[in-house]
């Protein structure tokens, strides 16, 4: 129960941490704003912006419908987990730990993963500068030996999950790692950049063929965010 308990006490610090500013974007996408509570990011983009390389409809089925259901039901979850601790209901916080974790740990990845994107006229796809792209080359080679190690990353997922470029917290070193179902990145490490690797991210469009999607999604990699979030 301790390592449960942890693991939410962390999920609660990188929602706080990774709570998105109001962007202004032209898709209609419907978002809340009620004190204390997750609410879904506005895209700073339109839907159909990332084409070819993801589709308008994944993107707005993704974020509309499968973002804002982690959303909902995350707030669902707060509500019950405060509830039961205002009445010392130990098994009712435990039955509902998991449903935090995941619903939780699916809002803060999805809206990393909404600002790691740009269509190529804001910049997608343009290769990291300086200290990120210093590091990339000395940890793997050169940024296309970091993608093509990334991708078999991707491609080894069983089931659901993600791919993270990440930084330890304690050496400054970057490692690809991956993430079963929406286990977000805390602990000792921070994410600079995530690639979703659920069949809603990329079925609609590549079907079964999941490794053009893995390959034309760096097409619209928004690497200007992950320099900021490297340290």
């Amino acid at each position: 129960m301790a390592a449960t308990l942890f693991k939410n006490s962390a999920l609660r610090s990188a929602l706080r941490a990774n709570a998105p500013s109001t962007m202004k974007r032209t898709a209609m996408a419907s978002t809340t704003s009620v004190r204390g509570k997750a609410t879904l990011p506005d895209l700073p983009y339109d839907y159909g912006a990332l084409e070819p390389a993801i589709n308008g409809k994944i993107m707005e089925l993704h974020h509309s419908k499968h973002h804002n259901t982690y959303v909902t039901n995350y707030n669902a979850a707060q509500e019950k987990m405060q509830e039961a601790l205002a009445k010392n209901d130990t098994q009712t916080q435990i039955a509902t730990q998991p449903a935090i974790n995941f619903n939780g740990g699916g809002h803060v990845n999805h809206t990393l993963f909404w600002e790691n994107l740009a269509p190529k006229n804001q910049g997608g796809g343009e290769p990291p500068s300086g200290p990120l792209a210093k590091s990339i080359d000395a940890h793997f080679g050169s940024l296309d030996a970091m993608k093509e190690k990334f991708n078999a990353a991707l491609a080894g997922i069983q089931g659901s999950g993600w791919a993270w470029l990440v930084q330890d917290n304690h050496t400054g070193a970057l490692q690809i790692r991956t993430y079963a179902n929406q286990d977000p990145v805390v602990g000792q490490f921070h994410p600079v950049l995530g690639i979703d690797a659920w069949e809603h991210a990329y079925y609609l469009q590549y079907e079964n063929r999941k490794a053009e999607y893995f390959k034309a999604i760096w097409d619209v990699i928004n690497w200007k965010a992950a320099d900021k979030r490297f340290k």
